[in-house]
């Protein structure tokens, strides 16, 4: 017989359960890791939101009614999280915080 090089079948099954193992272990982690970074990112909206109502009570002698004047005023690009299921609110007195999105 000739000698021919290439990988036997247990070879193969023995690095497909490799890398099947290496997957499942994976997979989970790079979920949670991906929840933490949107809520991070969220964070760091409502911090960028504040500094802009501060901008805007500079520039126009008043706080802002809602995020809404925000956007409008061009301080802000949106006011929804980049995973869209969080959006930021402006109270009356000036409070910014983090809701749920809902579509209506």
């Amino acid at each position: 017989m000739k000698n021919q090089k290439g990988f036997t079948l247990i070879e193969m099954l023995i690095v497909l359960t490799i890398i099947s193992t290496l997957l499942i272990l994976l997979v989970p982690n790079l979920a949670e890791k991906n929840t933490q970074v949107q809520n991070n990112g969220c964070k760091a909206l409502a911090q960028m939101t504040e500094s802009q109502v501060q901008a805007y009570e500079i520039e126009n002698g008043q706080k802002p009614a809602n995020v809404d004047t925000l956007i409008n005023s061009n301080y802000l690009k949106t006011n929804i999280c980049s995973n869209g299921t969080k959006k930021i609110e402006l109270s009356t007195d000036g409070v910014i915080t983090i809701v749920d999105n809902i579509i209506e």
